[in-house]
């Protein structure tokens, strides 16, 4: 269950209006990367984590909460930006307050610009955040990745933090606001601090490369194509040892020809690997019916319930690792 506390989770504050920068605000709240995007992401992921891995459950869970707390510092941020732009609209008359906005830095003929750039803080909803980036781009549930796979849910998520710390660090420069600063610095160093956490939780489950259960075609694993005319440029991604899997690169410096000489990567020789097709053959059946079991025995026949209630008193006693058990 969820239950709102009114406080904030860090005390966000405005030292004036600004409804310009309210305007660039609003992709933290109803953009691509934005917060509400990342809480319902790890939301979503955190359901097919229950059974197999209970703590990873949790963990997402955690923090899609937290970031619904961020949803609510940003929306309560952009409607301080925004002022009296409500109680002002509200008002027709000709030389209205709000004209006057921003210390006089504002003119009636900017804030129509404002509402013809952004006309949702002047007609469609006066003064009040939307679920839309900068652009007026309606929030889509297409933003949102889930997999029901955690090796993918989980890398998915270290690049969701990744954008989202760099929106951060290119919103902030547009403000001079200090108090909103502050604000911005909190949310993009909590970005950094769930990269981490996700990186440590990928990094517990072993193993966890490649993706998935399939192992990949050792033919192909470590080919670097040259597809590229002029001068060649290398690399440790085209030379050198494999970061993952710990294989020679192979470089084909003219694909063409490659492909026509392998009849058309039919009748590729793996080089400069130790698998075989018959090794990743064995570890991908291995590790299926692995899989299958940890999941199959986690996840009863029948009779199926989400939680168990504790009395009160019975829940103190309990860790936090056995809130989840079945």
């Amino acid at each position: 269950m969820f239950y709102h506390v009114k406080d904030l989770q860090y005390n966000a504050r405005v030292s004036a209006p600004d409804p310009r920068f309210a305007r660039l605000l609003l992709e933290q709240f109803g953009g691509s990367n934005g917060e509400l995007k990342a809480a319902m992401q790890y939301f979503v992921q955190a359901f097919s984590c229950r059974n197999p891995f209970p703590e990873k459950y949790d963990m997402l869970m955690d923090i899609a909460t937290e970031e619904l707390g961020h949803l609510e510092i940003v929306g309560a941020t952009i409607q301080m930006l925004l002022g009296p732009v409500n109680g002002e609209m509200k008002d027709v008359v000709e030389n209205m307050e709000i004209n006057k906005m921003m210390n006089g830095r504002a003119a009636k003929e900017d804030f129509i610009h404002q509402a013809y750039t952004n006309p949702h803080f002047l007609v469609l909803a006066p003064g009040s955040p939307a679920l839309t980036d900068s652009n007026g781009n309606p929030w889509s549930a297409t933003y949102v990745t889930a997999n029901a796979e955690p090796t993918v849910d989980l890398r998915s998520n270290l690049a969701a933090e990744s954008r989202a710390k760099i929106m951060y660090e290119y919103l902030i420069p547009f403000t001079d606001d200090p108090y909103v600063k502050e604000t911005l610095d909190f949310l993009m160093t909590r970005e950094v601090a769930h990269y981490q956490q996700f990186e440590a939780a990928l990094d517990s489950i072993k193993p966890n490369f490649p993706p998935g259960i399939f192992q990949t075609n050792p033919k192909y694993s470590n080919l670097y194509f040259d597809m590229s005319k002029e001068e060649e440029t290398r690399g440790p991604w085209n030379e050198g040892s494999s970061t993952q899997l710990k294989e020679e690169w192979q470089y084909i410096d003219k694909p063409q020809e490659y492909v026509t000489s392998t009849d058309g990567l039919t009748n590729v020789t793996p080089k400069g690997t130790d698998r075989t097709e018959e090794m990743v053959k064995e570890k991908d059946e291995k590790l299926a019916k692995e899989q299958k079991k940890m999941i199959l025995s986690k996840t009863p026949a029948k009779d199926m319930q989400w939680s168990h209630y504790q009395p009160e008193g019975n829940m103190k006693k309990n860790s936090k690792t056995n809130k989840h058990s079945n």
